[in-house]
């Protein structure tokens, strides 16, 4: 497992720093292309909205969701049509999470974590493996989130693991103990998983 270095109480402009800075630095490396993944729900998008205002050759990045609501993407559910609506307009690609997509390798992949410790779609339910032979699964999480009752599609944990750098927000009271038994190696769920087989840096912001 690798460190993890926690940033408490860090406000949306923090974050959006902090990726910017990770793109930035990702894009002045080379000219390659640049991937990141960020998750759904509905705490990551005042952060991404903070995020596209920064001057970056969004030409040259794919903004990847970690997973997705199996619904069309103008339904108010699915998570890419609101990626979708913020990245495109400055010049960024936005991926369709299919189970045929390549998935590439991340300059960073930004999760978040529910409070029964799933990341992406990959819930507790769904057995999820370090050495998953798939890229991308579709699942159905059970039980099904009453909020959102629908299958997913999802980046699986060796494609979370392709990457740079790993970084969570975790807000809520009841997410963090969570969290943290997870990084002390106390647990079996999905995140504690991911965390065990890391070895890049982790970064979690609370």
């Amino acid at each position: 497992m690798t460190d993890i270095e926690i940033v408490e109480n860090a406000s949306v402009t923090q974050i959006a720093q902090f990726i910017e800075t990770a793109l930035r630095n990702a894009l002045s490396a080379n000219d390659d292309p640049v991937a990141i993944s960020v998750p759904g729900g509905s705490t990551p998008f005042p952060m991404m909205e903070e995020l596209v205002k920064a001057d970056l050759e969004w030409s040259r990045v794919t903004v990847w969701p970690g997973d997705d609501r199996v619904v069309p993407e103008d339904h108010e559910a699915s998570n890419t049509g609101k990626i979708r609506a913020l990245f495109e307009p400055v010049g960024a690609h936005v991926a369709t999470l299919t189970v045929m997509e390549q998935v590439p390798h991340f300059a960073l992949v930004w999760l978040g974590m529910g409070a029964d410790g799933h990341i992406a779609s990959l819930f507790p339910n769904t057995d999820p493996k370090a050495d998953d032979p798939a890229p991308i699964r579709r699942l159905t999480p059970d039980p099904l989130p009453p909020e959102a009752p629908f299958d997913r599609v999802t980046l699986t944990m060796p494609s979370l693991l392709n990457s740079d750098a790993l970084m969570f927000v975790i807000r809520g009271d009841d997410k963090r103990p969570v969290f943290d038994a997870a990084a002390a190696g106390e647990s079996d769920l999905p995140v504690a998983r991911l965390l065990k087989a890391a070895r890049q840096k982790v970064t979690c912001f609370t």
